[in-house]
């Protein structure tokens, strides 16, 4: 396992991919983006028609389809049977049914197990999801959990995508994302909350820059940064 585990888990749109890949990229360390792992199961499954319902449907799709997942440019990089679908996966279509991956207790138990492996070679990693201090990383060093309130999570969702160039309602973004949060919360394995010894971050009214220093600030007064 890695030297120095950094775990940040919360809600939709609360700003963790970009956080994470941004420390990752100022602590030099591996960027962990578990929402694009999810993200690539959604996609497969949806383009091989199985019923997202069906649990075991897809988890077949987790054994019989290839998925590779490298980090480049504090970036990560996804490919289905060796196609790149890095930008694909996040699609609103994609977006919106990856709640069915989520709530799928065996698909959500390989999906660690990948995330424990891509762990086990790497020497410092940042990892982003919704059970990553719960769940896939226990033990880690540290570990954070943002939060912002949900207008602002849409509007800044509603940003990503018009950026993307695609126009999407800020008010169906924002049910969209409270429904996601309900579910996330809601679900058997692995639910969405904060560790037990997490350091919870409301980002509301922070920049990404702000989240970043933040972050940075407790990894250094954090006795096991000593190891970096």
């Amino acid at each position: 396992m890695a030297d120095l585990i950094i775990t940040i888990d919360g809600p939709a749109a609360s700003g963790k991919s970009t956080v994470a890949s941004l420390l990752a990229r100022k602590l030099g360390a591996s960027f962990l983006d578990t929402g694009a792992m999810y993200r690539a199961v959604t996609l497969a499954a949806m383009r091989a028609g199985v019923d997202l319902n069906d649990e075991q449907k897809l988890l077949d799709i987790t054994q019989t389809c290839e998925f590779q997942f490298s980090v480049k440019a504090d970036k990560m990089t996804v490919r289905i049977e060796n196609t790149d679908v890095t930008e694909q996966i996040r699609s609103p279509e994609v977006t919106a049914n990856a709640r069915y991956i989520a709530a799928a207790p065996g698909v959500r138990e390989k999906l660690v197990q990948m995330q424990r492996q891509f762990a086990s070679v790497r020497q410092k990693i940042v990892t982003e999801g919704r059970d990553q201090g719960t769940v896939a990383f226990g033990d880690a060093d540290i570990k954070f959990y943002l939060t912002a309130d949900s207008a602002e999570r849409a509007r800044r969702r509603q940003a990503e995508l018009q950026a993307k160039g695609i126009s999407e309602n800020l008010e169906q973004i924002q049910k969209a994302i409270e429904q996601r949060d309900k579910s996330d919360q809601s679900r058997a394995v692995g639910p969405l909350k904060p560790a037990e010894d997490a350091i919870i971050v409301d980002t509301t009214n922070m920049s990404v820059e702000q989240v970043v220093e933040k972050l940075a600030g407790y990894v250094k007064e954090d006795p096991h940064s000593a190891k970096m």
